[in-house]
């Protein structure tokens, strides 16, 4: 549809120049009414022809049928509008011939384009244009977007009021300058001469102070727009399940929670603004220039369609630049964040200089991107410079004219020309708000896409009992990872039972199956048969924070947020007091080293808990487990870098309560002491017992006792 458009603006302009040139012949003619009528027609036909064979040259001799019925349209309204005024004619008034206005000659091919768009896209046509799914997503998309502008409605009502007023204070200080400069060369009353100075100064005082108060409100409110937008996308992406995160990489999830957020509300907010005022500022422009000089006035508008026609071919070429350059930015910031994130990693295996060595190619593959782009925009503003000269030297050449011939002042053409570069500008800033527009519908699909995502796993229920036993059933549960093969299953069919008050150690080889029931005990994700069942319901039968408030889980390697001790420790608690910190806190041997800090309980533990120990990090990741007095407490390897007297008070005060304890641990001392013991492997259950009972049966348990357990022993 753009190259049809594009075809339409050539075709139009072509048959502007026709219509010129048949304008200046009927000039000259001096024949009868009836024989210019048969003059109208004939050079209708004449000019039908000549635009059906360059309308075949435009679209290498397969025109479309659009265009076709443009071109008739343009050749026959002008022969049949003078037709039927013939016919309508009264006998007291004798038909006169067509009327030798350019302003009416001009008015027939715009009307005619006006009628063909409205024909086409609304009423008729082969329904081409109206089938145009990405217009009408686009157009979707910005309805949507402004939608999210409802909260600010007043807001936006009195930035517009003052754009408004702003646009016809500058539509009039170019006129009024002109006049002040008429005034200078003639003799005037000084009081006429103060009178237009006091206009120029009360319009630009307008000017300056509406377009000031404007700018303020109109930035107030995208920086409120754009608090609403990522506080929106935010809370949908704590929403989705866990295997939404693995398959999207943070830093591509920050990438859009900032810089596209930002730049999805700059675009439509600040465009809206510039388009707004550019438009209103050009129609008021246009009419004051057709008052002072219409030949002028159709030179400047010749410009339009070419620069049209450049922004377009501009846009096409950048839209896909700006994608690119925005998925570099993503993918760097990913990859920095993993590297300065892993850096002890890193300096272990003395990675630098490869990790140096993939950053400087990605830095090298966005600079290509962005040359490329420096290119594409440097060429645009090259022709568009190009076509503007163009045009302002056949404006000098037609103003020598029109001045010589007495119908232009000298004050006047000052003040078209004053108008003229505005004017030039406005147009130019309108093609650039309607080409960044579609350039950030990219961005603004993506970001819908995220807002509109659900998330793939079950809503949680409303079940929040007083009181919990803590009864944890599987029940032939089969599970496999989303990004895995469709062969490769994690759990196999497994049922198993964790009773309160007791210790239940769950142990196996690397990749058998334990941490994925991990996972599914604490619902990050979804077995895809079976189910987990806590007294007698499923998981997903209880409410979200009352679950995670009673099943808590320790992890090998926990995982500590920016802040302080108490923080982390009653991090996701409200009205946690400092007393209850305090207690938790004592219970793992925590209390002891947190009192011999400067700052205790308010010491920053650093960016992810970087201030503190392995061995610390597990005792304020158990205590923030305590802290929520849990009735089901999951230990995936938690203790393994406490010291032999912190594990034994920590298994202690964890089994005092009647709890339901999961231990997942290779150490042998935690693993005798269990009451239970099951052993995992390949995803499926294999032996199951107490220590003694599966050494006695001296089956898979007894033969990888040491090579499992003896080393840690």
């Amino acid at each position: 549809m753009r190259e049809v458009a594009t075809c339409g603006f050539f075709i139009l302009l072509f048959d502007v120049a026709l219509s010129l040139a048949g304008w200046a012949g009927l000039v000259l003619l001096e024949c009868p009414s009836c024989g210019r009528l048969a003059g109208v027609w004939a050079f209708g036909a004449v000019k039908w022809a000549i635009l059906h064979v360059f309308t075949s040259i435009l679209t290498d001799g397969k025109p479309q049928a659009v265009l076709g019925r443009m071109v008739a349209l343009l050749c026959l309204l002008s022969p049949v509008f003078e037709s039927r005024h013939l016919l309508m004619a009264s006998p007291v008034e004798a038909y006169m011939g067509p009327s030798l206005d350019l302003s009416m000659l001009l008015l027939g091919p715009m009307s005619a384009s006006l009628a063909c768009l409205v024909w086409e896209k609304g009423l008729c046509g082969d329904g081409k244009i109206r089938k145009d799914t990405n217009k009408l997503n686009a157009g979707q998309l910005l309805m949507r977007m402004v939608k999210y502008f409802k909260p600010d409605t007043i807001h936006l009502i009195a930035a517009f009021s003052f754009l408004i007023l702003g646009v016809i204070c500058d539509t009039f200080i170019p006129l009024y300058q002109g006049n002040v400069i008429d005034m200078l060369r003639g003799q005037v009353f000084q009081i006429s001469f103060c009178h237009a100075v006091g206009q120029l100064a009360l319009v630009s005082l307008g000017s300056a102070l509406f377009s000031g108060m404007r700018g303020g409100i109109f930035m107030c409110t995208l920086a409120r727009l754009n608090k609403r937008l990522k506080h929106l996308l935010f809370h949908t992406l704590m929403q989705q399940e866990v295997n939404f995160f693995d398959e999207i990489k943070p830093g591509a999830l920050s990438s859009r929670l900032h810089s596209d957020v930002d730049r999805m509300g700059r675009t439509v907010a600040l465009n809206a603004n510039a388009l707004v005022r550019s438009t209103v500022k050009t129609c008021l422009m246009l009419t004051v220039m057709l008052g002072l000089s219409w030949e002028l006035t159709v030179l400047t508008c010749i410009e339009i369609p070419l620069l049209a026609i450049v922004q377009n071919k501009y846009i096409t070429l950048s839209k896909e630049l700006k994608d690119q350059i925005q998925d570099c930015h993503a993918q760097n910031k990913d990859l920095a964040s993993q590297t300065i994130g892993g850096i002890r990693a890193v300096r272990s295996f003395k990675a630098e200089e490869d990790e140096l060595r993939r950053y400087n190619e990605a830095l090298e593959q966005m600079c290509a991107v962005k040359r490329r782009s420096g290119i594409y925009s440097a060429t645009f503003g090259f022709i568009r410079r190009l076509v503007t000269l163009g045009i302002k030297i056949l404006m000098l050449l037609q103003a020598r004219n029109l001045i010589s011939s007495g119908r232009l002042t000298i004050g006047s053409l000052v003040s078209f020309f004053l108008y003229q570069k505005p004017m030039s500008n406005n147009l130019k800033e309108i093609l650039y708000c309607y080409g960044e527009t579609v350039s950030t519908m990219g961005v603004i699909s993506k970001v819908f896409s995220y807002l509109d995502r659900t998330p793939q796993c079950k809503k949680a229920g409303e079940l929040a009992p007083e009181k919990l036993q803590g009864r944890i059933v599987f029940q032939n549960v089969t599970f496999a990872y989303p990004s895995a093969p469709p062969d490769k299953v994690a759990l196999k069919s497994v049922s198993m039972e964790l009773q309160p008050g007791r210790m239940t150690a769950l142990v196996g080889p690397s990749g058998g199956g334990k941490t994925s029931c991990v996972k599914l005990l604490k619902r990050l994700y979804e077995p895809q048969e079976g189910q987990i069942l806590l007294d007698g319901e499923p998981l997903h039968h209880y409410k979200h924070k009352y679950l995670h408030q009673k099943l808590a889980v320790v992890s090998q390697n926990p995982v500590l947020f920016s802040g302080s001790l108490r923080y982390n420790i009653e991090y996701g608690l409200e009205d946690c007091s400092i007393e209850r910190v305090k207690e938790a806190a004592q219970k793992t041997n925590t209390s002891d080293f947190i009192s011999g800090l400067e700052n205790g309980y308010d010491t920053d533990v650093g960016e992810c808990g970087g201030k503190l120990s392995d061995g610390q990090k597990q005792s304020i990741a158990i205590a923030r487990a305590l802290v929520r007095d849990p009735q089901v407490i999951i230990l995936d390897e938690a203790t393994s870098k406490l010291d032999v007297e912190a594990q034994h008070a920590v298994l202690q005060e964890i089994l005092s309560c009647g709890r339901t304890v999961l231990v997942v641990a290779h150490q042998l001392k935690t693993v005798e002491k269990a009451d239970h013991i099951i052993f995992v492997e390949k995803g499926a259950v294999v032996e199951e017992g107490t220590h003694q009972e599966l050494m006695a049966k001296r089956g898979r348990y007894h033969r990888l006792k040491e090579e499992l357990f003896s080393q840690h022993s």
